[in-house]
């Protein structure tokens, strides 16, 4: 309609020739005016997850299949089984003549172990129904005289079992194979449950599996061997066992509305709830201090100042705001999740641990953004950790693992085309001075202009924008980078304030940090004292980072702290719900 009208769509844009992007001083004022809605750059999205598919294995060419007893049955086995599993298999049997797990027309002490530790698959953060292998039936002597009697023709209740027991070989087999994998990588390709996720599959050697069952009298305890044997994994599985055996125990949990909003001087009924899940919840040093008022306190709805200073401490102890209003974080730490919610936080955890290395290395950097923390370890301890601010919902940071490679003190601040493009065009359509007044400096294809001067209606594909160091540049002092294709990485910030905050998703993905400085010192192996002087000279400068210091950026609602105790963290981007559906969805295939 607007070239019907001769309105914008009519005319031919003003553009400096010798610079695409750039409008010529001379004709500004004849700027387009854009009919068309301002662009958006949308994040990465949550997918339908799509488990590894199924296929038969192809059993013609087995070599037991060209023996006399019951191997010769082999052949005639159905399975099916991931591709890789069937590889394995098809590899194994095209080799081996002897069964390994029947012996004796029966099923072998071997295979009896490894079928109770395929039972015992959920003590592993595991689907035991993934796994489960049916035992042929016994057949007694009389039925076979019977069936022999009735038909020759008929395959004998002998040859029945023997066919049984090789579908039982192959079966076991694929199982074994299955549970193995599963051990050290995990049922899920984290890939496929999002965009944000973003990890290199780990490879398992399957074909070496079954040469090790073979040679091993103890099948079951080498393929127990397999799973991760980190303190933290070996936590969750701990915390794991506690959960179960509290199963059914459930009904004597404290509830308080998840909206609860309480605040000193104040009334309600709930405050009886709010004392009663802090003297279940709360340290021993923290009752003791507080015995008075817990054995004054009978019932009552008021809100009285020895309560506050009791919710004070409390939230104190839980890292939390202590001010003593009661509201959804203080809530979530009074009562936590429920037995069935943290069961299913600590088996989303020990899948998405598999992800990560089985040993996390003697020094690195741990971010937990449920946690809203990040933790550096060296000497394969726990040396410090502070506060973070992660990435919005809208914005979410991604998990993934990488390595720390510079300091860059007194940084410049690379405006993502995504900022440009979703944030700052609004204002640049109605004010193109926008940039210049706020001191960010501006580049068409790496020539520096003024922001006034560039084709705001256009592709800004060509344009990009900066803000030099300075007291208000959005990464502070310092940042630390671990070059990745997300661009993502930790950095100072002139927002302080937003670290007192109980919830601290709100950057726009990178990870902003409550001690920068001390972060810095720790990663290069310096001072404090060091780093202030490296910031006092105001340049912009990178100091690389000489120590292989593994970054993880994290995500787990469930994670021990560094005395082993599982602490538990909201699902704030709802990966876990994710997640579990990843796992329904394999385990639905796999049946």
């Amino acid at each position: 309609m607007d070239i019907i009208r001769g309105g914008p769509g009519r005319r031919e844009p003003v553009i400096d020739r010798e610079l695409p992007g750039v409008i010529s001083r001379d004709r500004r004022a004849e700027r387009d005016i854009d009919p068309q809605p301002l662009p958006k750059v949308i994040g990465p999205q949550y997918h339908v997850y799509r488990a590894d598919p199924m296929r038969a294995v192809k059993t013609e060419g087995f070599a037991a299949a060209a023996a006399t007893g019951a191997e010769r049955f082999i052949a005639d086995a159905k399975v099916s089984a991931p591709g890789d599993v069937a590889d394995a298999l098809e590899g194994f049997y095209r080799k081996t003549t002897k069964p390994l797990w029947v012996a004796d027309g029966d099923v072998n002490e071997k295979a009896r172990g490894v079928l109770s530790l395929l039972e015992r698959a959920g003590d592993y953060g595991l689907h035991p129904a993934d796994y489960r292998v049916a035992k042929p039936e016994l057949v007694t002597a009389s039925v076979e005289t019977a069936s022999l009697a009735n038909d020759a023709a008929v395959p004998s209740a002998s040859e029945n079992r023997e066919r049984a027991l090789m579908q039982f070989e192959l079966a076991l087999s694929a199982k074994a194979l299955m549970f193995a994998q599963d051990m050290v990588r995990g049922r899920l390709d984290p890939n496929r449950i999002s965009g944000y996720h973003d990890f290199k599959r780990k490879a398992v050697k399957l074909s070496f599996v079954l040469p090790f069952i073979k040679s091993d009298d103890n099948a079951a305890a080498y393929l127990e061997s397999l799973a991760p044997q980190g303190s933290q994994f070996l936590a969750l599985k701990s915390e794991l066992a506690k959960l179960h055996a509290e199963e059914g125990d459930d009904g004597q949990r404290i509830v308080l509305p998840e909206k609860l909003l309480l605040k000193p001087g104040t009334s309600s009924p709930e405050v009886a709830n709010v004392v009663a899940a802090i003297r279940k919840h709360g340290s021993d040093e923290l009752k003791a201090s507080h015995s008075a008022t817990f054995a004054s306190y009978q019932t009552g709805s008021d809100y009285t100042p020895e309560i506050v200073d009791l919710v004070k401490d409390f939230q104190k102890e839980s890292g939390l705001k202590s001010d003593g209003v009661v509201g959804p974080a203080t809530v979530r730490a009074m009562v936590g999740d429920s037995l069935e919610a943290k069961i299913d936080k600590v088996v989303v955890a020990m899948e998405q641990a598999r992800w990560l290395p089985a040993d996390l290395g003697d020094r690195y950097v741990f971010i937990n953004q449920p946690a809203y923390t990040v933790y550096y370890h060296d000497k394969s301890a726990e040396q410090f950790s502070m506060r973070v601010v992660v990435g919005s919902k809208a914005n979410q940071t991604y998990f993934f693992q990488d390595q720390i490679e510079t300091v860059e003190f007194n940084p410049y601040w690379g405006v993502p085309q995504s900022i440009i493009i979703n944030e700052m065009l609004p204002h640049l359509r109605s004010d193109p001075s926008y940039l210049d007044r706020m001191g960010y400096q501006v580049e068409v294809n790496g020539r520096p202009v003024s922001s006034t001067s560039v084709n705001w209606y256009g592709s800004t594909q060509s344009i990009s924008v900066r803000q030099p160091p300075s007291s208000d540049n959005a990464l502070g002092e310092l940042k630390i980078l671990f070059p990745n294709a997300h661009a993502i990485y930790m950095h100072d910030t002139p927002s302080k304030s937003f670290f007192k905050r109980d919830m601290r998703a709100l950057s726009h993905g990178c990870v902003r940090l409550a001690d920068p400085r001390k972060m810095a010192a720790a990663v290069l192996g310096i001072t404090e004292q060091d780093v202030a002087g490296k910031i006092a000279q105001g340049k912009n400068v990178g100091e690389k980072v000489t120590a292989t210091i593994p970054v993880y950026v994290a995500y787990f609602t469930a994670w021990p702290n560094k005395d082993g105790v599982v602490e538990y963290f909201d699902d704030m981007y709802d990966r876990d719900a994710a997640t579990l559906k990843a796992l329904k969805a394999t385990s639905e295939a796999r049946a």
